[in-house]
């Protein structure tokens, strides 16, 4: 069971649901707004990874990092890259000792390390 869940700044809800969503194959868990027309806070899961998406400026700064570990990350990829709207701004590979991982950039410049242990 996830323990943590990591939280991303989002600019603009419907570019990043259909990132998240339709791009990266992640379902809506829930969502939630003070007032119509406000900012949402939202919960998203894929395959028992959960990450909240939150559109309120005091929540956290764009352009963060996150580690997802995946059974297969070659996979992953190949599921992913070739999808428009996807920038995987590197490929899988073994840079690091002990994972094989990739690297994926919402629009908001948020990175997900998409990783498998070695």
């Amino acid at each position: 069971m996830q323990k943590v869940v990591p939280a991303f700044r989002i600019t603009d809800y419907k570019r990043s649901k259909a990132f998240y969503v339709e791009g990266m194959g992640f379902q809506i868990d829930w969502e939630h707004r003070f007032e119509p027309n406000f900012p949402v806070f939202v919960q998203i899961t894929k395959d028992e990874m959960t990450i909240y998406l939150t559109e309120h400026t005091g929540d956290c700064e764009t352009g963060g990092l996150i580690h997802l570990f995946v059974p297969n990350v070659d996979k992953w990829y190949d599921e992913l890259k070739s999808k428009k709207d996807i920038h995987i701004t590197e490929p899988p590979n073994d840079d690091l000792e002990g994972l094989r991982m990739m690297t994926v950039v919402d629009p908001d410049g948020n990175q997900l390390r998409i990783c498998t242990r070695l």
